[in-house]
């Protein structure tokens, strides 16, 4: 199963964690990033609409690496991908109030992918934890 994982480098280790699978994760914010390569996903299609209409910076969110180090390539984009934790919560906040809101198209778009708003929840508590002390934090994935 795939796994999402949130660092920091705050000089004390992030208290939170996920509620449940990050796979649900892994998949949102790949195909995020896929949008640009044409992707017509629902996961996709729903970050369209967050950056579209709702003028979310979805950026935050698709900073991520594979852990999986095989070259050197990996590791310096493994620490390149390192960002501040206050741009990536407020990009969450943005993100959990949109699919909060009573816009049935966001309840149709993630109807497949139970847990979403859930991780998605867990991890902006995690960036907002880590924001509150001035951390960077790193988002990488394993399959």
């Amino acid at each position: 199963m795939s796994r999402l994982f949130f660092e920091t480098d705050a000089a004390e280790p992030c208290p939170i964690e996920f509620g449940g699978p990050s796979d649900v994760l892994v998949y949102f914010v790949s195909l995020a990033f896929a949008t640009r390569y044409g992707s017509q996903h629902p996961l996709s299609q729903l970050s369209l609409l967050l950056r579209g209409e709702r003028k979310i910076n979805m950026t935050p969110l698709t900073t991520f690496a594979d852990r999986n180090v095989e070259v050197e390539a990996d590791r310096v984009e493994l620490e390149r991908v390192w960002q501040g934790a206050a741009p990536l919560a407020e990009t969450l906040r943005a993100v959990t109030a949109a699919l909060a809101s009573d816009d049935a198209r966001f309840a149709e778009l993630t109807a497949g992918h139970p847990g979403l708003r859930d991780r998605l929840d867990d991890l902006l508590r995690m960036a907002e934890w880590a924001a509150e002390r001035g951390a960077r934090v790193r988002l990488s994935f394993e399959l």
